[in-house]
């Protein structure tokens, strides 16, 4: 059998120790499961900027394309904030998205039992909660033109554009209605059709392509501004829910409180090319060398790519059901324990899900 070929791109800030933790449970996985895998680490981001080179070097870039999933850390580096966007870590990210066609972007939140007093909300809203967002990712303002800088009479100013054609909504709303087919049958679609055109061809394609092929399917719309409150407010009314890129990002980082730290919010990229798997959170520059970032969310990016890019959701589980059993043990890192709860480290953390894995 070929191994599973894995493109490894640890990040920045604490991208690599919560990276390490995430290999660690990968091959542990891996050998307990008899799934042969290859790893192969490579520069990316701020890593690779700090050599010169580009952010997403031609090296790296040709490893994901032949790789069958990429395994990513955080990008970003407040030491290049102020770079020209071409240069900034953080493109590297969006690179890879656009080459390889990455439209589609799962983000499940599901609290763990373990966890539900961590949320700062009160446990009867977010206890059951289980809500797979499915962000479009290679479209909308985040890539659409014009866009730039310019100068005027009235002074320099900024401009993006918010753009989606048809087809573009369409794909990704299969995504959606898919993946409600294994879930509760029910997809909440977010815009803002009253205030964008854009949005309005959104909304309008959206139900068309529920009326023509996913009819037992519920289809219900939703302002984005009210979405985001009812995420809060009422978070167990979602099932799958769908949105652009832009708001997409927005509303699965609300849905990460649910969750109880952003530390716990993994996410699989999906399309065209090479799956990317990632962990939602940022790189965290404060906490490089303390030991003190939380490895799950990468660990459950992980899950992920055993389920969706080897096809191996029996791997998949049993990492999820690693992590969940570690956290019911009482290990929390900071992010997520109580006040004057013991808090471990990155490593002890990681070594904890291994070990529970392997039980």
């Amino acid at each position: 059998m070929t191994d599973f070929k894995i493109a490894v791109l640890p990040g920045d800030g604490i991208g690599p120790e919560i990276t390490q933790a995430a290999l660690d449970v990968c091959r542990a996985a891996a050998g307990k499961f008899n799934f042969a895998i290859h790893t192969e680490s490579a520069l990316a981001a701020a890593s690779a900027v700090d050599r010169g080179l580009e952010p997403l070097p031609e090296a790296t870039f040709k490893l994901c394309q032949k790789s069958d999933a990429i395994l990513c850390g955080p990008f970003g580096d407040p030491r290049w904030d102020n770079a020209p966007p071409a240069k900034r870590p953080e493109r590297a990210k969006l690179v890879l998205r656009k080459e390889f066609d990455l439209f589609a972007n799962l983000r499940p939140i599901k609290p763990v039992p373990a966890l539900l007093n961590a949320s700062p909300l009160k446990r009867e809203l977010i206890e059951g909660v289980d809500i797979l967002v499915v962000r479009e990712l290679a479209g909308g303002i985040y890539f659409g033109e014009p866009k730039g800088y310019a100068e005027d009479a009235k002074g320099r100013y900024g401009f993006n554009t918010m753009v989606y054609h048809a087809w573009e909504v369409e794909r990704v709303g299969k995504a959606a209605f898919e993946a409600a087919k294994l879930r509760r049958k029910k997809v909440l679609s977010a815009d803002k059709a009253n205030a964008l055109e854009v949005m309005q061809l959104w909304k309008e394609t959206m139900q068309a392509l529920h009326d023509r092929d996913y009819k037992d399917i519920e289809l219900k719309h939703m302002y984005v501004d009210n979405c985001a409150m009812q995420l809060v407010a009422n978070p167990k009314q979602f099932d799958v829910l769908v949105a652009g890129n832009l708001f997409g990002d927005i509303l699965s980082d609300i849905g990460a409180q649910l969750t109880g730290s952003l530390g716990m919010l993994p996410s699989a990229s999906l399309g065209n090319g090479t799956p990317l798997f990632e962990p939602v959170h940022g790189s965290a520059p404060d906490l490089v060398g303390t030991g003190k970032a939380n490895p799950l969310a990468m660990i459950l990016s992980a899950a992920l790519m055993f389920t969706h890019a080897a096809k191996r959701p029996d791997i998949g589980n049993a990492i999820d059901e690693a992590v969940a059993k570690a956290l019911g043990k009482g290990l929390r890192t900071p992010d997520i324990a109580a006040k004057g709860e013991k808090a471990v480290s990155t490593r002890e953390m990681g070594e904890a899900v291994v070990a529970a894995l392997l039980a």
